[in-house]
């Protein structure tokens, strides 16, 4: 039982998380209107992947050292501030979408297909590069979860969080994928693209402002 309240009490907090807009959000959002629900759901799969890499380092002790060292801790930020102002500077500048036949799993014509491949390496690496989680996780392991509890148990919780964050952005995906949703923010054209990518840009902007400590 111990376990389980350890595990409650860390889905509580990241349920309210994970719900909060942020990069994440914005770039399954705007896989789901331009590229469709295949696209969405690998990207999102390739988030949650990449959440389970940062509770996994954290969990081993490797984030305690990113997080005190100041160079690293820098250089993967601007990291993610270079790939999130790349993304925002493609998504402003590509043409306007026209969605001729409601399909959510067809890309609106002069939208080029996405692979797998590209897809999973885009929600990995925005999810990645980002440094925050490398705090997050830190205080919510040394808060919630006992120094006793066994590492394989700790593991487990990071799955579970892992899973819950997929459903979740599995729930966007259908949402922002029913051919009616995907038709207004379609309809806008290039100015879907243009407040997409200055979102994008906004977020790398925001995160270049984070400080480690």
């Amino acid at each position: 039982m111990t376990y389980l309240s350890e595990f409650l009490a860390l889905m509580a907090v990241f349920s309210v998380v994970i719900v909060a807009p942020g990069a994440d959000f914005a770039l399954v959002t705007r896989q789901c209107v331009v590229h469709g629900r295949r696209a969405a759901l690998v990207t999102s799969l390739g988030i949650s992947a990449s959440l389970l890499f940062h509770i996994t380092y954290t969990i081993l002790g490797l984030g305690l050292i990113v997080s005190k060292s100041l160079a690293l801790f820098a250089f993967i930020k601007w990291c993610g501030v270079a790939y999130l102002i790349y993304l925002g500077v493609r998504a402003f500048f590509e043409p306007a979408m026209r969605f001729e036949e409601p399909d959510a799993d067809r890309p609106p014509t002069r939208t080029a297909p996405l692979s797998a491949a590209r897809c999973f390496a885009m929600g990995f690496l925005t999810n990645a590069l980002n440094p925050k989680p490398v705090l997050f996780f830190l205080s919510l392991f040394s808060t919630l979860v006992s120094p006793a509890t066994p590492v394989a148990i700790t593991f487990l919780y990071g799955i579970g969080m892992a899973g819950a964050l997929f459903a979740w952005f599995v729930g966007v995906t259908l949402f922002f994928t029913h051919p009616r949703v995907r038709a207004r923010f379609t309809a806008c054209g290039r100015w879907f693209n243009r407040i997409t990518g200055a979102a994008f840009v906004l977020l790398g902007l925001r995160l270049a402002a984070q400080r480690a400590g």
